[in-house]
């Protein structure tokens, strides 16, 4: 196989990452923080409103798989609730609240950022070799930054991330956008995931070759699927793309 590019899901194969979306303390700080933009909600009731609208996004997608749109989702509960205090705010700090609030809604849920063991040196010896994509189930104002804070962000050009698109992995077409943002043939790239049924199943249907990372997330089987090579450790990488270079 002549290979050229390499494309990477994020969390749970490079990033090791934890969050509990309804941790109580996410609720409390941001209903305290909306009570000085003029928004007075109880920390269950803003609890409730975010999941309640992210439900009402899902529904109103004609998408098979669908993607919420948090930054949305905190623009919405701001219109739903604004007071008279709220309409006060200067235009600029209104424009940028549902961000910072998305921003601060995933510090608060997140309790681990780190990359897996090996990541950073295999990721190395492969920068200059290949082209190195990532494409990530999340949302764009988490995804990017977290790719910064673990040091990554610099390797990888094009991030697709599903945020951005409304519609998330397996649906082919997520695949299909990266490939034509690096420009290249399924049969010239490898997709390197930790989930059976959203990476490999994913993956394959547009004819990648898959290499599945057996890590601590993800979906560890599906009938049906069975991917092109296991690593159980990331460097394994190194060994699995050989493989397939003279497969």
């Amino acid at each position: 196989m002549n290979i050229h590019g390499i494309i990477f899901d994020l969390n749970g194969t490079l990033i090791d990452i934890h969050t509990d979306e309804v941790h109580g303390e996410i609720y409390r700080v941001l209903a305290n923080l909306l009570s000085y933009q003029g928004i007075l909600l109880t920390p269950e009731t803003l609890r409730d409103r975010y999941f309640q609208i992210m439900k009402e996004q899902r529904r109103a997608s004609t998408e098979t798989y669908p993607e919420f749109d948090a930054v949305s989702i905190f623009e919405t509960i701001i219109f739903r609730h604004a007071s008279d205090f709220t309409r006060a705010l200067p235009p600029g700090k209104r424009r940028q609240l549902p961000l910072f609030l998305a921003e601060v809604f995933r510090a608060v849920s997140r309790f681990r950022l780190r990359l897996y063991p090996g990541v950073e040196e295999t990721l190395a010896t492969l920068q200059g070799r290949y082209r190195l994509a990532a494409l990530t189930d999340a949302q764009n104002a988490w995804a990017i930054p977290e790719l910064h804070a673990v040091g990554l962000l610099d390797l990888f050009s094009p991030v697709v991330v599903s945020g951005d698109l409304g519609f998330r992995k397996p649906d082919p077409r997520i695949f299909q956008q990266t490939l034509d943002d690096l420009e290249m043939l399924p049969d010239e790239v490898l997709f390197v995931g930790n989930d059976m049924y959203r990476d490999v199943y994913g993956a394959q249907q547009l004819g990648l070759k898959t290499i599945f990372f057996r890590s601590n997330q993800g979906e560890q089987q599906r009938d049906g699927v069975e991917p092109d090579y296991i690593i159980y450790q990331f460097p394994e990488l190194l060994q699995a793309i050989e493989f397939f270079r003279h497969g």
